[in-house]
């Protein structure tokens, strides 16, 4: 590991030198100007992704993507991750224990591929979008340019950079008919003709519809920008974020396994208990050089300081034919303290040869994080035991840890009594990939590339005064076909693959067998059409399998191992833009399958938190200069909460709305409406029997104004 450490940090040195001295030479000779990779202020998905790390065109991208820009978050009035995603092919939102973002991409759960401007943001948290400039879906493995994960894809947001130049302001306030409300600003202000400032804050306050929610949040995203010249430029940034909210994990599922619909009003968890607190410190530095009109490189350094509690009590069994009105509650605390260090380097280079044009994309990267976690169980002195029944009430009769069970006997938890696990985790990634774009014809492009990741963990049980070590060497390849029978149009063909180590997405334990078993893989094959019907729409389609091998001990010989697969497959399209001048859309819709597979071949159930079916189309209409309305339906099919099917999500269908009205070129005017029908709805769910609840109807009142 040292070999490739000491390697990946040469290269990082190395182009920072080259990018250090780059500006005395770009004095001597004229250079072009470095372009913004992102488009602002336009409904249509950005011309090109920052998570792509190259400036290709979406037309000519092998891969199935879905940009969200910061005019399409304002105008739709989205205040979290799970917003966006529900109007979006392929992806859903899972339950997440109610206290981080988990998306479900083409079937694969995930709560680790979250990037922040192509960095991975590694801890569980849910993310704001007060500083997001866009945020971008890349779907299938995506392992080429992020490594481990991006099993089904990814999720990247790229945050908001001062703009040098520019003198701006603009502020937000809310409020809505639960009793959240929230302010957030965003600042700019060009302090030379070389230097910029940007400040984005936010502060919020927490509410919904279940008894006992609240919580409060705060952002501050200070961002500064240097261009040395036209060539040279460097930004920096810090994020602070302070999160406090209840846990909520949602109600039991019945005898039909279905979630039981009069509990809906009933928190199975305790007021002073159920809670996650977060604060996190990020920096960031990137440093950007054009050395030519053929060749350009970045150079990134991050670093981030997380601090995370939850704690909490949930339905862990219910039983509706034997004991309707009796719970078992279980729960635990767990803590983590996480420092992340991640160097990054990149170069670009535009060639012709061959009587093709090339675009190579070289790049590096090292990753050291260390992290301390551990997790205390219940403890109830009833039971002197992590689990304890009680009576389905509303309220529940426990707050602070204290309360009557079914019996009617006093019980008391603990949780300095039962550890389950105290781990102290250092994990670092080497990491190198080359990928070559290739022109070959004016209608035809070749995408070839290679990821080398070198991941080795080193895990020390604290209780059991262990050490154990893994370490996992993966090659991760992608190939894609571009065809492009007119300008507008292309048809694309990709394979790629990625992996997982068995230490899981965050680094749980290398205990027993883990230590001793290959990451799990991922293969994906991929189809698609992409259509830039006029400038202003665009439609997309793919077609897709996914493949998993996970190996395991065998059964009957643990000295042998069986390889156990999972497969799933589907298709998605989606439809953007604007019909007429005065009409947008956006509508989506994914078909999905899959098939869980075991030691002996196919089980013919179908994989947790799979809808079958998923619809989704918004639609805005400027009626006047100033006054405009938007129309909105989400539809996600039934799914599974449980691998073996016997605790399910019903269908659902959701319809929202909006009123736009431009009182001034500076005063901004909106209300959203949330599920206007007032639906009972369960959207998503965790592995055992919670459901969450869905929100019933609610208004959300929006002011922006413009300095």
């Amino acid at each position: 590991m040292k070999v490739y450490k000491q390697r990946a940090i040469t290269t990082f040195a190395a182009l920072t030198i080259i990018f250090a001295g780059a500006p005395l030479r770009a004095e001597t000779t004229e250079q072009p100007t470095l372009e913004e990779t992102i488009v602002r202020g336009s409904y249509l998905q950005s011309n090109e992704a920052n998570a792509l790390k190259t400036p290709t065109p979406i037309l000519d991208v092998p891969q199935s993507l879905s940009i969200v820009t910061s005019e399409q978050i304002l105008r739709r009035g989205f205040t979290s991750v799970s917003d966006i995603i529900e109007y979006l092919p392929g992806v859903s939102m899972s339950q997440g224990e109610g206290h981080r973002d988990a998306v479900v991409f083409r079937g694969v759960r995930s709560t680790a591929d979250f990037f922040i401007d192509g960095v991975r943001d590694d801890v569980q948290y849910y993310r704001p979008l007060y500083n997001l400039e866009q945020l971008e879906v890349l779907r299938g493995p995506n392992a080429l340019l992020f490594g481990r994960g991006g099993t089904g894809g990814i999720l990247n947001r790229v945050t908001k950079k001062a703009e040098i130049g520019s003198n701006f302001s603009q502020i937000t306030g809310y409020a809505d008919s639960f009793g959240a409300g929230g302010l957030q600003g965003d600042v700019n202000v060009g302090l030379t003709d070389s230097v910029a400032f940007r400040l984005n804050a936010m502060a919020e306050g927490l509410d919904n519809h279940r008894d006992h929610f609240d919580g409060e949040r705060i952002g501050v995203n200070p961002t500064a920008r240097v261009s040395f010249n036209e060539s040279t430029r460097l930004d920096l940034s810090y994020e602070y974020v302070d999160h406090e909210r209840f846990i909520d994990r949602g109600i039991p599922t019945g005898s039909n396994g279905d979630p039981v619909e009069r509990f809906d009003r009933v928190v199975f968890g305790d007021p002073n208990v159920n809670v996650t607190r977060l604060k996190a410190h990020i920096f960031m530095a990137n440093l950007e050089h054009r050395f030519s009109d053929s060749m350009k490189g970045k150079v990134t350094a991050f670093y981030g300081d997380y601090d995370k509690l939850y704690q909490n009590f949930y339905a862990a069994s219910y039983s509706e034919a034997n004991s309707p009105g009796v719970v078992t509650l279980d729960g635990y605390v767990d803590t983590t303290q996480r420092e992340n260090l991640i160097l990054s380097g990149n170069l670009i280079k535009e060639v012709s040869f061959a009587n093709m044009s090339h675009r190579f994309l070289l790049g590096a990267e090292f990753v050291d994080t260390s992290s301390d976690q551990d997790r205390w169980n219940t403890y109830w002195s009833e039971t002197a035991d992590d689990k304890e029944t009680f009576s389905v009430a509303r309220p529940m009769g426990i707050i602070g840890g204290v309360g009557t069970n079914a019996l009617g006997g006093r019980t008391v938890n603990d949780f300095t009594v039962d550890q389950n696990d105290d781990t102290r985790v250092g994990v670092e990634v080497a990491s190198f990939y080359l990928q070559d774009e290739m022109a070959v014809t004016n209608y035809l492009d070749i995408v070839l590339g290679a990821r080398f990741d070198q991941f080795e963990i080193d895990v020390f049980n604290v209780p059991a005064d262990d050490s154990r070590s893994k370490q996992d060497e993966e090659v991760s390849p992608r190939l894609g076909l571009v065809l492009k029978p007119m300008e507008n149009m292309s048809l694309y063909a990709s394979y790629s693959e990625s992996f997982l180590p068995r230490s899981g997405e965050q680094f749980a334990n290398i205990n027993g067998s883990k230590g001793q078993l290959d990451a799990d893989t991922f293969a994906n094959t991929e189809l698609g059409f992409k259509w830039d019907i006029s400038p202003a729409l665009s439609f997309t389609a793919a077609v897709f399998e996914i493949e998993q091998e996970s190996p395991q001990v065998a059964d009957n010989d643990p000295e042998t191992l069986d390889v156990i697969k999972s497969e799933t497959d589907g298709f998605e399209l989606q439809l953007e833009g604007q019909l007429t001048e005065a009409w947008y859309i956006s509508a989506a819709y994914s078909y999905l399958d899959g098939e869980q597979m075991g030691r002996t071949g196919s089980k013919g159930l179908r994989p947790r938190e799979l809808p079958e079916n998923m619809f989704s189309v918004w639609n805005f209409v400027q009626f006047t200069p100033k006054l405009g309305a938007g129309l909105g339906l989400t539809y996600q099919d039934e799914s599974f909460i449980n691998n073996s099917n016997t605790a399910r999500l019903p269908s659902y269908t959701r319809v929202d709305a909006a009123l736009y009205y431009e009182w001034s070129d500076d005063l901004r005017v909106q209300l959203n409406f949330e599920n206007l029908g007032d639906t009972v709805y369960f959207p998503s769910s965790h592995s055992t029997h919670q459901a969450s609840v869905g929100a019933p109807f609610n208004a959300r009142l929006a002011v922006t104004m413009d300095f």
